[in-house]
């Protein structure tokens, strides 16, 4: 006698596992943020290292984090499999150049005293993931959605305008991590499968030029002291863990949503770069700062008052 029950979920359970699963993304983005709001305390810790070596050494050891990582989890037949498909191969070419220049930038901004900017590229980079979502991923948002995102674009706008300058710095490292962003949540790769084929591919190049600079005698690991090659040593957690965690609330969450909890990061800076580097804090950016965290409070209290319905 065969059975009439339909291998089909009933509705209230996949709501329920619907919820749950946008929470847990909720967890893994808030996570990530906090993490790289407050990570300009390391680069500032390594700031007499070159930017570039800075860069090598957050790679070569990311790679050997994630591949360990990987043994563990018995990940490597999905590794495998990307590698064999051409065209998530090819996105994730195109996310390594993508992230490489994002890493590499925020480390000389810390280095070279310019953190408020690169502050200023994070508040700006959730308008970038809103912009992105709707053009590539046809998001849309609800009206109080709306109104917080065009409020935190007016305190960006602002924020640009008191600044006084074309902010290159800002607009290269929004819009990096932006796509960088965009591209994973549209690849078929997991989170730490993805990452360790991007430090894969970027490990060579890595290693020749730290060779290359040993060589040269500019080469700072196993040189300057033992707390400088502990704290290069430990670059590869720094950046893979948030990372991973980006990427599992990538997959779950709706994009716009990730990139409003993406002024989590920007705030964790702004506020290092004013209060324990001593970068200004004038009027100008108390307005700016003002309308960016009303616009959050806004989009966070109209997503929470949705009854038992999923953000993603």
């Amino acid at each position: 006698m065969t059975s009439d029950k339909t291998t089909l979920s009933p509705p209230g359970e996949t709501a329920a596992r619907d919820a749950r699963a946008a929470r847990l993304g909720v967890a893994y983005g808030v996570a990530a943020y906090v993490w790289w709001g407050l990570c300009p305390i390391y680069f500032k810790a390594v700031a007499s290292v070159p930017a570039l070596q800075v860069l090598a050494h957050r790679i070569v050891w990311s790679v050997l984090f994630l591949v360990l990582l990987t043994l563990v989890q018995k990940r490597w037949e999905p590794v495998r499999a990307v590698c064999r498909d051409r065209r998530t191969l090819l996105r994730l070419c195109v996310t390594t150049l993508l992230i490489a220049n994002n890493w590499g930038l925020f480390i000389w901004a810390v280095a070279h005293d310019h953190l408020l900017q690169a502050s200023f590229g994070y508040f700006i980079n959730p308008l970038v993931n809103v912009l992105l979502g709707f053009v590539f991923l046809r998001e849309r948002l609800r009206r109080m959605q709306t109104v917080a995102v065009l409020l935190a674009a007016i305190g960006v706008v602002y924020l640009i305008v008191a600044y006084g300058q074309f902010p290159w710095l800002a607009l290269v490292l929004a819009f990096s991590f932006g796509f960088y962003g965009l591209l994973r949540k549209t690849t078929h790769a997991g989170p730490l499968v993805g990452l360790t084929v991007e430090t894969a591919l970027l490990t060579p190049v890595a290693l020749a030029f730290l060779f290359y600079e040993g060589l040269r005698g500019d080469g700072a690991f196993g040189v300057v002291s033992r707390q400088m090659d502990l704290l290069l040593a430990s670059a590869g957690i720094i950046t893979a863990v948030p990372l991973l965690w980006f990427a599992a609330a990538a997959k779950r969450l709706w994009y716009s949503t990730l990139g409003i909890l993406q002024y989590l990061a920007p705030t964790g800076q702004f506020l290092l770069a004013v209060l324990a580097y001593g970068e200004p804090f004038t009027r100008d950016h108390l307005v700016s700062f003002s309308l960016i965290w009303t616009a959050l409070i806004i989009y966070s209290v109209d997503t929470a008052l949705l009854p038992r319905r999923s953000f993603h």
